[in-house]
């Protein structure tokens, strides 16, 4: 299955439907696929959602930005929405099989490719900031367009990432990322006054005291008052909680909530948790709606009977007389288990008046371990590929002097991906452990069973670390997983 990243590149042209066609189209290339694009009069601002291939989204969006400097003059551009590029902000997001690292090398190539064709100077954000203070969007577009210019030459925190000292004269700068992915929700009010979207907005972002994972600004936008808002989080910060903390400031100031929008594409996980926070659905799962569950079914995921379908074919891979996959990928396997019965027991605790109290250890918990059942699910085949290269190491060392190294080589990573299952599952271990005293003790022999996996994970984990290490030669790297693996002994 081809790795897929998201890009969703904002453009400063939100009036022009012409010029927004002209980079969409400038953007269309094979393995890339336009999944939305939404234009706003009053925020001046395209919002463009891709997703593709790593390599082809990358081309693709550095030749929408190009086409963007051609057509669009910021010395000429007002709207409700601050700005600092023609091409503003182009955050990529990992979807599947790619990383947030991998991410940040595609944003870090990206932003060099912008400067060296079309002399636009680039900074980074987010994950791929090179200094935290460039981590938050809000502190490099400080500013705006106007700002910033008269600034960037004698002010050194103002010099891009890549490119000269000086914006460009008409498409200012481009500000490149890695991120997670986000929310961009907003909220209309009852109301005509700026002023009262402001205040709310400043209770509800974080950077003032208000919800974590939460950036807003208020607006007028069609003639209303807005609170528009980014959800850089919404496993930890869900979209009801946001929306209950606005409404509740809404109603200080005499005002209540008309509607909201979601700008771009929202994971459907997003939608469900809100349906469940609001339906206060016992034990809600998203393989109880209808359309998941028969995605499923098509994917060949289940079998009418249960689960068989789905576990049956790794199971019989382990069966199969091949070296691949083995002993790793079974603890990587039984490691992702371990995080999924962590998952469930948190899951259906949390949201029960009874647990309320630990509504926010027991999200943090499901966020992290969703994360690290993900993290493991991917090492199943890692291992496999890593014992592979191995083999393949030790067949072309008859061919070469070279050999040796190469060998070395491979058997460093094929510890590298054991020893790091076992440092996962010993994650889920401890969060398993935490769960105990704030979830049902009904669910605790599901997290007995989570808490033997997680130990089998490890335990099964370490012994192929064990065995590879035996032939390694280098006793710096050997000394230093042996140091990890003491950290590591239950």
């Amino acid at each position: 299955m081809p790795s897929i990243v998201e890009c969703v590149p904002n453009f400063s042209e939100g009036r022009d439907q012409a010029k927004v066609d002209a980079i969409v189209e400038a953007m269309k290339l094979d393995r890339v696929f336009l999944l939305d694009r939404q234009m706003d009069h009053d925020h001046h601002r395209s919002v463009i959602t891709l997703a593709g291939e790593p390599e082809a989204i990358e081309e693709a969006v550095v030749r929408g930005v190009g086409k963007a400097a051609e057509l669009i003059d910021l010395n000429h551009h007002h709207g409700a929405h601050p700005r600092l590029g023609a091409a503003d902000v182009v955050p990529f997001i990992p979807i599947e099989g790619v990383s947030l690292e991998d991410c940040v090398t595609l944003a870090r190539h990206a932003g060099e490719q912008i400067w060296k064709r079309y002399q636009i100077p680039v900074y980074l954000y987010e994950a791929a900031a090179n200094s935290p203070e460039r981590q938050n969007l809000e502190n490099i577009r400080r500013g705006q367009f106007e700002g910033v210019r008269d600034e960037i030459a004698t002010n050194p925190a103002r010099q891009p990432d890549f490119g000269e000292a000086k914006l460009h004269p008409t498409a200012g700068a481009c500000v490149v990322g890695a991120r997670k992915p986000l929310i961009a929700y907003n909220i209309f009010l009852s109301a005509t006054d700026v002023g009262v979207a402001k205040k709310i907005a400043q209770a509800v972002r974080f950077s003032s005291g208000g919800l974590r994972f939460v950036k807003a600004a208020g607006f007028l936008v069609r003639g209303q008052a807005q609170v528009s808002m980014n959800l850089t989080d919404f496993e930890q910060t869900p979209i009801h909680r946001v929306f209950e903390l606005v409404s509740r400031e809404a109603a200080r100031y005499g005002v209540s909530i008309e509607s909201s929008e979601i700008v771009g594409l929202v994971p459907k996980k997003a939608l469900e948790q809100t349906a469940e926070w609001y339906l206060r659905v016992e034990n809600f799962a998203s393989s109880m709606i209808l359309e998941s569950r028969l995605t499923e079914v098509r994917g060949g995921r289940m079998a009418v009977g249960g689960m068989r379908a789905g576990v049956e074919p790794f199971v019989e891979q382990l069966a199969a007389p091949s070296a691949t996959p083995g002993g790793g990928s079974a603890a990587a396997a039984t490691g992702a288990m371990a995080a999924a019965l962590g998952t469930m027991v948190a899951s259906i605790s949390r949201g029960k008046s009874s647990y309320r109290q630990f509504e926010r250890q027991l999200s943090e918990a499901i966020s992290r371990l969703n994360r690290l059942r993900e993290e493991l699910k991917a090492a199943i085949d890692r291992d496999a590929e890593a014992f592979a290269a191995v083999l393949a190491a030790y067949q072309k060392a008859k061919e070469t002097s070279t050999g040796s190294a190469m060998i070395d080589a491979a058997l460093k990573q094929a510890t590298a991906v054991p020893l790091g299952v076992a440092e996962l599952a010993r994650e889920v271990l401890r969060i398993a452990d935490d769960l105990a005293p704030i979830t049902s003790s009904k669910m605790h022999s599901d997290l007995t069973a989570a808490r033997a996996l997680a130990r089998a994970a490890i335990e099964a984990a370490l012994a192929n670390v064990d065995i590879n290490l035996q032939s390694l030669e280098d006793p710096t790297f050997s000394s230093g997983v042996r140091s990890r693996i003491e950290a590591l002994r239950l």
